[in-house]
């Protein structure tokens, strides 16, 4: 499957490998592909680098690097050309690169916790291009499902 991972979950990861986040990348990397922009690693650069996000993950800025290094050199990167991001999403124009990018990678996912993706029109435009908007811990239970069905 191609799956986009929103910012918010690729940070948790970041902050917590072993916890759910992490787990979830895991299980993409091995089995899928993940999908991203140079929009959405350059914003996950940033955030990482942000105060009170280093805090939580504790990361020094060669292991930030590695670690943003490691997710580019793991991901389908996809260009986007700026003047043709559609106007998506209510409330955070800011929010229209993730679905933009997830529509440009063909992705069949887009993980995240950001309420507004989870907006019904945003939620209609991605089913419009066959893409399901999930959150982490629906996504991280059906892929250990579909992984326990190929196993037996």
């Amino acid at each position: 499957m191609r799956i986009l991972l929103d910012n918010n979950i690729l940070i948790r990861a970041a902050a917590s490998p072993g916890g759910l986040a992490g787990a979830l990348l895991d299980l993409v990397w091995d089995s899928h592909l993940l999908i991203l922009s140079m929009e959405s690693i350059q914003e996950l650069s940033e955030v990482l680098h942000y105060e009170n996000v280093r805090k939580l993950h504790q990361l020094n800025d060669d292991e930030i690097q590695s670690f943003v290094q490691t997710v580019m050199d793991s991901s389908l990167i996809v260009f986007l050309e700026e003047n043709a991001i559609p106007k998506i999403v209510p409330h955070d124009a800011d929010d229209d690169v993730i679905v933009a990018t997830a529509v440009a990678g063909n992705a069949e996912i887009l993980c995240t916790l950001d309420k507004h993706l989870h907006h019904k029109d945003v939620i209609e435009y991605c089913t419009n291009h066959n893409i399901r908007v999930l959150k982490d811990i629906d996504l991280l239970n059906e892929l250990r499902e579909r992984k326990n069905e190929t196993a037996e």
